[in-house]
């Protein structure tokens, strides 16, 4: 998977500019809802008041998001003091901060990453997330090919045909997902965008399947599924080098997103993964 800096920063940490000024504005997290075959996202707002402008950040997952409203330049006056930081409920509405009156216009960013901080995972048997597909990992654990980050480094790529039913893995929510993208060139804007679906588990974790079919995800923002389920349909799509699922369990471990080791059961057995690895072994 070329451009891989590119891609996760769409499905991680995100960044929305917005400029402050008066009346209602409002900016669309670039990662969680720029199409319409997108989830809902996190989203800030701003409303002018007696006292100067009121930011209040917009959470419509069905899931928590931590947030960091910062601002690139000299920090305005507001109260608190920016940075802020916060983590916002699933639906929730929170006024993170107040803007002096008159202070001047300026470009703030608002960090968004989905999932709560301090999550607790459970150990917990994780079902082969394809149906009727062998097993064939192209890359695993520790993969020197794009799995050394933290986001990455217990993720593992299955090989399989496109169109292949995706299974959720374990029961959860639907936290996010995007399914408007098609297979693009490396130099093609749409190159560092791919269609995913994120599964909120209840201890926390979330489960990413990733590089699926354009119109591929059968399941909507907000549904629960259980495991086992037919949530989507594998691809190429995105910056992918070949047709395959990406599949990774992870943790927000505070304004970033850790990949986490899982055990699964997959064709023929119990799979084990080692880091680093280029196979399975049972």
């Amino acid at each position: 998977m070329t451009g891989w800096n590119r891609w996760r920063a769409r499905l991680g940490a995100v960044l929305v500019l917005v400029a402050a000024g008066a009346g209602w504005a409002r900016a669309h997290d670039a990662g969680f809802g720029a199409r319409a075959q997108s989830a809902p996202g996190v989203s800030l707002h701003r409303r002018a008041t007696p006292d100067g402008i009121e930011l209040r950040a917009h959470n419509d997952l069905a899931g928590p998001a931590e947030v960091l409203l910062d601002t690139a330049g000299p920090s305005p006056r507001s109260d608190p003091p920016l940075p802020v930081r916060t983590t916002i409920p699933a639906g929730g509405r929170v006024v993170i901060a107040r803007l002096a009156e008159g202070v001047a216009a300026s470009t703030l960013q608002l960090h968004v990453v989905p999932g709560a901080p301090g999550a607790q995972p459970r150990d917990v048997e994780y079902v082969y997330p394809l149906r009727g597909a062998p097993l064939r990992i192209t890359q695993g654990f520790g993969g020197g090919f794009s799995h050394t980050d933290d986001e990455n480094r217990y993720a593992v790529d299955f090989a399989a045909d496109e169109g292949t039913p995706v299974l959720a893995a374990r029961d959860g929510v639907v936290l996010q997902f995007e399914s408007g993208i098609g297979r693009t060139p490396a130099h093609n804007d749409d190159a560092d965008r791919t269609n995913f679906v994120r599964v909120l588990h209840d201890d926390g974790t979330m489960a990413l399947y990733a590089h699926l079919q354009r119109g591929g995800v059968i399941v909507a923002a907000g549904e629960r599924v259980r495991r086992g389920q037919v949530i989507a349909f594998s691809g190429n799509t995105g910056a992918s080098s070949g047709p395959h699922l990406h599949f990774v369990v992870q943790a927000n471990r505070g304004l970033r997103l850790e990949s986490l080791p899982f055990r699964m059961f997959g064709p023929g057995g119990i799979l084990r993964f080692t880091l680093p690895m280029n196979a399975a072994v049972r």
